[in-house]
């Protein structure tokens, strides 16, 4: 089994942690190179490229099916584009958790300090919440351990008991379809699974719900009109684009480009691609007597091997070390090949 686009990618490792860090697609390369040439020969400046903000906001819209590029925001972190979230609830409010959340989502509810923030197992997540729950917030995929939770289910829930849902696509955007009406809010950082870019991250929200929010500290991007509007801040739009913050945009040159070739293979066969390599990898780990935390995902926790990771390192295994576990994480780059490599490094 091959990787998905041998052209795009020369890897000299098996590289599998893509839950960390994605790796750069050889077009994404060639594009902030050629732009980089013209800036250095001062033929233009990064705001130049500003043109190609609402293709990458409507890039973003079609990987949440049902959403529309006025949906979406623009910003540099996850745990920034929280905040006007965090900021809307009343003190005292109830925020429901999973044990184990990536602290992106977790820290902008925890350290507001006057909310009432309660952690729950994954697995009981749905059944949790309660009508005085006001918010859950949750990733679609466990950093972890790729355990995922099931969205639909938590919606009915939320919606049951009157609460809001928040939802991180950061380990799951790229190679899990995903359905805008499964959430109230969405965010998702692009530098994993979508290949894109450490300064780019997402927020989305329909029309209703953004409503119930506020922008925090809104700059001279989020202006209804931002170019005649540099010296006279007047208004905002009445979109999800009040969110914004001012983009890199360089970073907006690379996501656009990644997410290019993340939809030509698009992201059901991603999808396919990744589990099955995953697949292959778990099968290949009982035989050598390893656990791995059970779940249908391209990401791979073994339980115990942590201090191995610097030996699978030395034999061109790259991989993340967490909570005293490896974490293996396949993407569109990787192949079969990469799977044995890593088999066999664990057995030495």
């Amino acid at each position: 089994m091959s990787s998905l686009a041998p052209a795009e990618f020369t890897t000299e490792t098996a590289y599998l942690n893509t839950a960390s860090h994605g790796l750069p697609a050889a077009r994404t390369l060639a594009a902030l190179q050629e732009f980089n040439a013209l800036w250095a020969a001062g033929r233009a400046a990064p705001t130049t490229r500003d043109y190609l903000v609402p293709e990458l906001r409507a890039g973003f819209a079609r990987l949440l099916a049902g959403a529309s590029a006025d949906d979406i925001a623009l910003g540099g972190t996850v745990a920034g584009l929280i905040a006007p979230v965090v900021s809307a609830l009343p003190s005292g409010a109830e925020v429901l958790l999973a044990e184990g959340e990536f602290s992106s989502v977790s820290m902008p509810f925890v350290h507001r300090g006057d909310l009432n923030v309660r952690f729950v197992p994954l697995e009981r997540i749905a059944e949790e919440v309660r009508p005085e729950t006001a918010l859950v917030a949750v990733s679609v995929v466990q950093s972890k351990d790729g355990r995922a939770v099931d969205l639909p289910m938590l919606r009915a829930a939320t919606l049951a008991h009157n609460a809001r849902l928040l939802a991180d696509a950061t380990q799951a955007a790229g190679w899990v379809p995903l359905r805008f009406v499964d959430a109230d809010y969405w965010v998702c950082a692009t530098f994993k699974w979508l290949i894109g870019a450490r300064s780019v991250a997402f927020f989305a929200a329909p029309p209703e719900a953004a409503a119930r929010l506020r922008p925090i500290s809104p700059g001279w991007y989020a202006a209804a009109d931002r170019w005649a509007e540099l010296y006279e801040p007047i208004a905002l739009p009445t979109t999800a684009r009040r969110f914004d913050s001012t983009p890199d945009w360089l970073g907006v040159i690379a996501a656009l480009s990644a997410l290019s070739l993340i939809e030509e293979l698009t992201v059901d066969k991603i999808g396919a691609h990744n589990r099955e390599l995953a697949t292959r990898f778990r099968n290949g780990l009982a035989e050598l007597g390893f656990q791995s935390v059970p779940a249908d995902s391209a990401i791979v926790a073994v339980s115990g091997a942590g201090d191995a990771a610097p030996r699978l390192e030395e034999a061109g295994v790259l991989t993340s070390a967490r909570g005293g576990g490896l974490r293996f994480s396949f993407h569109l780059y990787n192949s079969a090949a990469d799977v044995d490599r890593a088999l066999v490094a664990l057995a030495q």
